[in-house]
């Protein structure tokens, strides 16, 4: 069938064919080389990187960035951290921002206008940092696990394409088929709408899990105990002592330069190592939700 498809397709047809794959594998190129340049240039010779001798193959091989990396244990106490922050802080932000988001898109529901207009002047003002740094410290949040969880359990951005997803997506005649049943707004949400909204949740949950992931403000912020800092502290640290170390900083004679060249051999490998490590567990994650971001991305895109 794909052969007789082919044979009855015109030049320009088939010219069109050949140009979107060259595009196509261009663009796939592009996004795809910059990380792949990252995984080689992390066990490669940091002077050959550095010099531009690495592009398509490691040279130098060596796994010393990694070996530093993961033999440093607070590597294990922020990854249990990020870990923990990480899904229980989605958990929280999923409880609270899809009910919301259901109540504010109910016709019934009065006020939902005012409310979703108090809403919506946060994300264009604040209280700014030193206020909100008063208001989580009187909230004796500070230097505690539970400033990651429950002070920005509700971004507005989310809120909003959630709500659009139930406004445009769930019909108004099936609550009143529900209700006709004796259904009520709880068990309606509960038991129709949520199965429903598999799309919409996994892409929220996506967007709330890399933030929580990705969060390092929060905790320069607003903790001091090392034993609560998350991964990206952890990182950031290592990645800073390393440039230190590199440059043969805090000693002197020859065996500071000596220890500086031998750092500096290794400087890139420990940088680009740690940008495996940091977002490995991501990549490892979104494939398992793709199908359900691909949906949700298109929300409110079509009318009618």
């Amino acid at each position: 069938m794909d052969a007789i498809r082919v044979k009855h397709k015109s030049w320009n047809d088939l010219l069109f064919d050949a140009v979107i794959i060259v595009l196509c594998l261009f663009a796939f190129l592009i996004v795809a080389y910059p990380l792949y340049f990252v995984i080689i240039a992390s066990v490669s010779d940091s002077t050959l990187v550095s010099t531009g001798k690495v592009t398509l193959f490691p040279r130098g091989f060596s796994l010393f960035g990694y070996k530093e990396i993961l033999n440093d244990s607070r590597i294990w106490t922020g990854y249990g951290n990020t870990i923990l922050y990480t899904f229980l802080g989605t958990f929280v932000n999923l409880l609270f921002t899809v009910p919301a988001a259901y109540a504010l898109s109910r016709p019934e529901f009065r006020a939902r206008r005012f409310i979703m207009f108090a809403f919506v002047i946060t994300m264009f003002f604040n209280g700014g940092l030193i206020p909100t740094y008063l208001l989580i410290k009187g909230l004796h949040m500070t230097n505690t696990m539970w400033v990651f969880i429950f002070p920005f359990c509700v971004n507005v951005f989310n809120l909003i394409i959630t709500r659009t997803f139930f406004d445009n997506s769930i019909p108004k005649e099936l609550y009143e088929a529900a209700s006709i049943d004796g259904c009520s707004h709880f068990r309606f949400f509960w038991s129709i709408v949520m199965p429903l909204s598999k799309a919409i949740i996994s892409v929220v949950g996506l967007y709330y899990l890399v933030a929580h992931w990705n969060d390092f403000f929060t905790a320069l912020v607003y903790v001091r105990d090392n034993h609560l800092q998350p991964l990206q502290i952890v990182l950031r640290d290592i990645l800073l002592s390393n440039q230190v170390f590199s440059g043969g900083a805090g000693s002197g004679g020859s065996s500071a330069g000596a220890s500086g060249g031998y750092a500096q051999r290794y400087a890139d490998q420990i940088k680009y190592g740690v940008i495996i490590v940091s977002t490995l567990p991501i990549l490892v994650v979104y494939p398992f939700i793709q199908k359900y971001f691909e949906k949700g991305v298109m929300i409110g895109s079509v009318k009618g």
